[in-house]
């Protein structure tokens, strides 16, 4: 075994990676990091040669660090992964044959991405992938009960999380060059209905990887709107949208409604992360390509 392999076997395992802080915002910044790490160090590691088994364990190292860490450091706390077994299943109430998830009877659920943009992950000198880390708290006082979160981008050396919020993006600047919107798409396949929007408010597309990352740039300032529509689950967006939240930004459904976590069925198939000044016009242009 090499020292690399060694070091992922025992962080899988739960080596211990010192205290972490007890403020829940700085300690999910410290586990989307470590997290982080393991990924870094999981390709190091295999290379790119075969992407499929990259993405099986990058995905599975990531997860067993933070189940074992959130084990360890909130016993008390639920726990929704993307790996999880069953984690897409909505559960039903009145159904004798489901077992209602541990989750909906916590008044503390972690949701956790271990890889968002497995594909980004697995393909050499990519960087537009990340790690998810949120607390909904059912004492938390805005809509979505996101109570902290944290997005690492590993590969770009960068985290950002609710505990020091970025500042809110600056306006562009109007040189009256007709500078358009920049609106955060998918570089594989963006939605039809994101075009036809674009094409409307004449807007740029601009192509990136993981939702994480999309929401990111919008935080940052590097894009101006991020939408989606077509199906996502609630660890894809928690993260980001507790970020965006916490930085100032509007986030809501595409039909403008509030963002909800920790719900019986755990998909959440759209939302629009943008300015606050973009936000009515975006969302009335919405109305008119919603697909």
């Amino acid at each position: 075994m090499t020292e690399t392999s060694e070091r992922i076997t025992n962080q899988r395992e739960g080596e211990p990676g010192g205290t972490p802080p007890v403020i829940d915002s700085a300690f999910a910044r410290w586990l989307a990091d470590r997290a982080g790490q393991v990924l870094l160090d999981v390709r190091a590691e295999m290379g790119f040669a075969d992407g499929k088994a990259l993405k099986t364990a990058g995905d599975r190292a990531a997860h067993d660090l933070l189940r074992t860490e959130l084990a360890r450091w909130r016993p008390a706390d639920a726990v929704l992964s993307e790996e999880d077994d069953h984690s897409r299943v909505a559960w039903q109430d009145g159904e004798p044959s489901s077992v209602r998830p541990e989750r909906l009877g916590s008044n503390r659920v972690w949701i956790v991405d271990p890889v968002d943009g497995t594909r980004e992950f697995s393909e050499e000198g990519r960087t537009d992938w990340a790690v998810h880390v949120a607390l909904w708290s059912a004492d938390s006082g805005n809509p979505s009960h996101l109570a902290a979160g944290a997005i690492a981008m590993p590969a770009r050396h960068r985290t950002l999380a609710t505990d020091y919020p970025p500042a809110y993006p600056p306006l562009p600047i109007d040189n009256g060059d007709g500078r358009s919107i920049r609106i955060a798409a998918s570089r594989t396949r963006p939605p039809a209905f994101v075009t036809a929007l674009a094409e409307e408010i004449g807007a740029e597309l601009v192509p990136m990887g993981s939702a994480g990352v999309k929401i990111a740039a919008v935080i940052n300032g590097e894009a101006d709107a991020y939408v989606h529509a077509g199906g996502q689950y609630e660890w894809d967006s928690a993260a980001p949208v507790a970020v965006a939240l916490a930085t100032g930004l509007h986030a809501s459904r595409i039909d403008g409604s509030a963002l909800k976590y920790n719900e019986a069925d755990p998909k959440l198939p759209d939302l629009v992360v943008c300015r606050k000044d973009l936000a009515p016009r975006l969302l009335a242009a919405l109305q008119r390509h919603l697909p």
